[in-house]
């Protein structure tokens, strides 16, 4: 029996007893409703949500577990892993022992490369003796990075920082530091994987998920989409209260990050239907996904626009640009991040034709076209 001919599951929650919430167009079916940590609440018959920490804003990342079936029988699958740090660890360990004891884990998802969604891929991996399933580009991402650690870093990546203005200060600072930090937060990855490509279909267990990719936040972030049942993992790609971020990666400097991920969000709001339920990374379970969309796209917009016309006024570093693009203050704890946004920003103005750049001294300095 296919997907199709199977009963849908209703995923609309409304059974579950809680009073939906209405924000800016967006409805979350169970309210302000998450679970604790080491606590599995029960989606559907076949799904389960939990949660591990995050240090910082982000606060938490969602794992999302999928009963499944293999050669050796039943079990479950999960989509993304957390942080390869202490608490989370123990967190695993206490799920792993308590709620999942008599359960088995069959496979491993992963939606991309950042470390809070691979960080414990290779230690559960190794822990349950199961394969993982990620797209090669974002696994040959991890791989790379959990393997280049050095005492500093390369010199071209230093002169990038310089060309977007940084401080000679904060120039030294990041030399300081030394280079590889990406592995401190990741468990040393298989030798192998089970290579996730876009429009593949995959079947877990009675569900079968389609694999859609998307640019920008990462190279080829995936997400699986239960089309049948009306239900997305959207891992970073769809996010319902802050914006994924993107930034020109050191792998890619001459890149178009932002130029990939407004393209992937018009490919997403094409192919989803608009009463699709979203189970992101981060927040909660929601519906609304093309006024997310849209509002992501409109977002970028705005701030492009904003950006062209003050590089009407004058020339501006990326480092000049915070607070054109952003609604808080930019401290040196997300400094990079915001320098990095803000250069893809500039770069897709200039790409579009809308602006141009000339190199002084080392620093790069935009202005409209």
């Amino acid at each position: 029996m296919t997907a199709e001919t199977l009963p849908a599951y209703d995923m609309s929650l409304a059974d579950h007893g809680f009073e939906p919430i209405e924000i800016k167009g967006l409805t979350y079916p169970l309210g302000e409703h998450v679970p604790g940590y080491g606590e599995i609440y029960p989606l559907a018959p076949d799904m389960g949500w939990t949660r591990m920490p995050v240090p910082g804003n982000l606060n938490h990342i969602n794992i999302w577990l999928l009963d499944d079936r293999d050669e050796q029988g039943e079990g479950f699958a999960i989509a993304d892993t957390g942080l390869f740090m202490p608490v989370v660890i123990e967190e695993w360990k206490k799920l792993l022992e308590g709620a999942l004891r008599d359960r088995r884990m069959t496979r491993i998802f992963v939606t991309h490369f950042h470390p809070d969604h691979v960080g414990c891929a290779g230690w559960l991996a190794n822990r349950c003796k199961v394969q993982l399933w990620m797209n090669r580009t974002e696994w040959l991402m991890a791989r790379m990075l959990t393997a280049d650690q050095r005492d500093e870093p390369p010199k071209e990546i230093l002169d990038r920082r310089r060309f977007q203005g940084y401080s000679e200060q904060q120039v030294e600072d990041m030399r300081k530091r030394g280079f590889g930090g990406f592995a401190r937060a990741v468990s040393q990855l298989p030798t192998g994987h089970r290579r996730l490509e876009d429009g593949q279909h995959v079947r877990i267990g009675g569900r079968v998920w389609e694999a859609m990719t998307g640019g920008g936040h990462t190279p080829e972030h995936t997400c699986l989409v239960d089309h049948h049942n009306g239900v997305i993992i959207a891992g970073d790609q769809i996010l319902p209260r802050i914006t994924s971020n993107v930034s020109i990666m050191d792998s890619e400097p001459d890149a178009d990050p932002l130029g990939e991920w407004l393209d992937s969000i018009a490919k997403f709001r094409r192919k989803l239907p608009g009463d699709m339920l979203v189970l992101p990374a981060h927040g909660s379970p929601f519906r609304g996904v093309h006024v997310r969309l849209d509002k992501l796209a409109e977002g970028h917009h705005d701030r492009l626009d904003k950006l062209e016309e003050a590089l009407r006024e004058k020339p501006m570093r990326a480092v000049d640009t915070f607070a054109l693009l952003f609604d808080r203050p930019i401290d040196e704890s997300v400094f990079g991040l915001a320098a990095g946004e803000s250069h893809a920003h500039l770069v897709h103005l200039v790409a579009t034709g809308r602006a141009k750049v000339e190199k002084l001294d080392g620093v790069g300095w935009y202005s409209a076209a």
